[in-house]
């Protein structure tokens, strides 16, 4: 039986033949196939302008240096998510403030934010876990009522909508990651898309070192910009994977429609919201009744192993790692996000996967769970 990852990305022949064509050509680094890309994924967002990244991470931080965020303001974001979201923050001197989740759909509780928001306070950073679009209704609302930039984190909603609209086709600044587990890949990379073509050129210029070139070779620096620009290799990647993206997003919610009809509700595992609206089902991810069983979640992850399947974690809540407990967060602080951190695991979901490997996962969750009850 081979083994089953819980995620792998799909990258068809044409897609390594043309990255082969690239290779070949001797421009690798940033050059006409970024270009392309980025025509490509602004025509994708409905024409809003684009610029690609060498991660999703480097787009949050350019968002929060455009809205000129920095050392004595505040951001609000959630404490369940991959820790960059919380890192850029601290990296342009700005501090981080926590709102608990909503513990249904996961994503920051948008009736806890405005509690949140003080004098400090310049903008929020939701995330939409797994592929669960934050209400963009309520969260606009609450951010133009009380003047605040939203720098959305829809690292994980490449395919995701709102209304009908992609995420990132509206809004105020958004950034994707395009990194190799995500639902559409350049094997490392993002994209920031921008509301005004007014912030392009600061945008390219934070992108590489804050260079800009004169036509008569000159150059000149103003900002201090980083390193974060997309290869043409990686741009070759992302071009291949845009046109199927839809594909994927059809092929996802088949699996999870058959993880719902298949999974065996008695283990008393919380599943996710059913969505098939909106969500690009990123992940499918099911908390376990850990204080029911005799196992651990450590246990359950290497007894799936031995069955050959893959399990991911999901996120930890990250206001426990050791870098924000010395900021002053505390155990306790944010319950909900707390209890997800622990129970959650991320079963195997990817294109490729078939209606019978679901089965089987489903199959290997039953034995398991159903051998340890306390």
């Amino acid at each position: 039986m081979s083994f089953l990852p819980f995620t792998r990305p799909s990258i068809d022949e044409a897609t390594i033949q043309g990255v082969a064509e690239v290779l070949r050509s001797g421009w690798i680094t940033s050059g006409p196939k970024v270009k392309e890309f980025e025509a490509a994924l602004s025509a994708y967002f409905g024409g809003r302008p684009v610029r690609a990244f060498s991660s999703g991470t480097a787009t949050l931080e350019v968002a929060l240096q455009l809205c000129g965020i920095g050392p004595g303001d505040e951001v609000i974001t959630t404490p369940m998510s991959w820790v960059a979201t919380a890192n850029v923050i601290l990296h342009v001197g700005a501090k981080p403030v926590f709102v608990d989740i909503d513990p249904t759909t996961r994503n920051i509780d948008l009736d806890r934010i405005e509690a949140a928001i003080t004098s400090a306070t310049r903008a929020i950073i939701p995330v939409d876990l797994a592929g669960l679009p934050v209400d963009r209704d309520r969260l606009y609302a609450i951010a133009a009522k009380h003047h605040l930039r939203v720098i959305e984190d829809a690292a994980q909603s490449m395919g995701a909508s709102w209304h009908g609209q992609h995420i990132g086709s509206f809004g105020d600044l958004i950034s994707f990651s395009f990194h190799a587990n995500k639902n559409m890949t350049t094997s490392e990379g993002g994209c920031l898309v921008l509301n005004d073509e007014a912030q392009i050129p600061l945008t390219e210029k934070l992108r590489l070192q804050g260079v800009v070139r004169a036509p008569d070779g000159t150059m000149d620096v103003d900002v201090a910009g980083g390193k974060a620009n997309l290869t043409d290799i990686a741009a070759c990647i992302g071009l291949g994977q845009l046109p199927h993206i839809d594909g994927f997003t059809t092929k996802r919610r088949e699996l999870v429609r058959h993880y719902f009809a298949c999974f065996d509700r008695s283990l008393e595992c919380q599943l996710p919201l059913e969505n098939f609206s909106d969500s690009n089902w990123h992940m499918f991810q099911i908390l376990l009744p850990l204080e029911k069983l005799a196992l651990s979640r450590g246990e359950f992850i290497e007894q799936m192993r031995q069955r050959e399947i893959g399990v991911g974690v999901h996120y930890p809540a990250m206001h426990l790692f050791t870098l924000y407990r010395n900021l002053g967060f505390r155990e306790g602080d944010f319950p909900h996000a707390e209890k997800v951190g622990r129970e959650t695991v991320t079963l195997p979901l990817f294109p490729d996967m078939s209606l019978q490997d679901v089965e089987r996962v489903c199959s290997a969750v039953q034995q398991i769970i159903g051998s340890a009850r306390k």
